[in-house]
């Protein structure tokens, strides 16, 4: 079980993993929405409905509801910035909430019937919070500066998703790894999660 000091040193880089997201987000104009992201199958609108979507998802199943189905349907937003933003506001609170860290959780995408403690789900939504920040900068044009702290702590989670046949199934969270030659921890990040880090728009 993860210590008082332990919990707050997690949730204080996954809240910063989530306002990298922001940041990102937060310059999108209503003519971006129809740019191409590193996430081939999906436009930026299409993306910031995807990361809305899941921010409510993670949020719902560390308050013990993620079995519901309708909470991870994708779907439209009038304001897609504005929801994304709002729900990153809510998915940080529910992290924070009493016992979130520890109680076990069923996160549907992966499965109905196996549940992971909540400082798991707390790891797998940081890494799709930065790659998911970088993937909305590119799209528009921009980069994101990631800490090395954050950086370092994003690796070695991202080095443990296993690289598998799951990466080439429809609506895979990231495709198979790329090889390339790089000092830059993002870079690699990027690279280990199927991302080209010359991509551009």
């Amino acid at each position: 079980m993860p210590t008082k000091s332990d919990s707050e040193a997690q949730l204080s880089l996954h809240a910063r993993a989530v306002d990298l997201s922001v940041d990102a987000v937060s310059p999108v104009r209503a003519d971006h929405l129809e740019y191409a992201t590193p996430c081939a199958a999906w436009n930026l609108r299409e993306l910031l409905q995807h990361m809305t979507v899941q921010n409510l998802g993670f949020a719902a199943a560390v308050e013990g509801n993620g079995a519901d189905p309708a909470i991870w349907q994708l779907r439209d937003f009038d304001d897609p910035v504005g929801a994304y933003l709002a729900a990153s506001e809510r998915v940080i609170d529910a992290f924070a909430g009493e016992g979130a860290l520890t109680r076990e959780c069923v996160l549907l995408e992966f499965s109905a019937e196996q549940t992971f403690p909540g400082a798991a789900l707390l790891r797998f939504h940081l890494v799709d919070s930065v790659v998911h920040a970088w993937d909305v900068a590119r799209s528009i044009g921009n980069t994101i500066t990631v800490d090395d702290e954050l950086a370092a702590a994003t690796l070695q989670i991202a080095e443990t998703v296993p690289d598998d046949d799951m990466r080439l199934a429809p609506g895979a969270p990231f495709a198979p790894g790329l090889v390339g030659a790089s000092a830059s921890t993002l870079d690699r990040i990027l690279l280990g999660l199927g991302r080209s880090p010359s991509w551009q728009h």
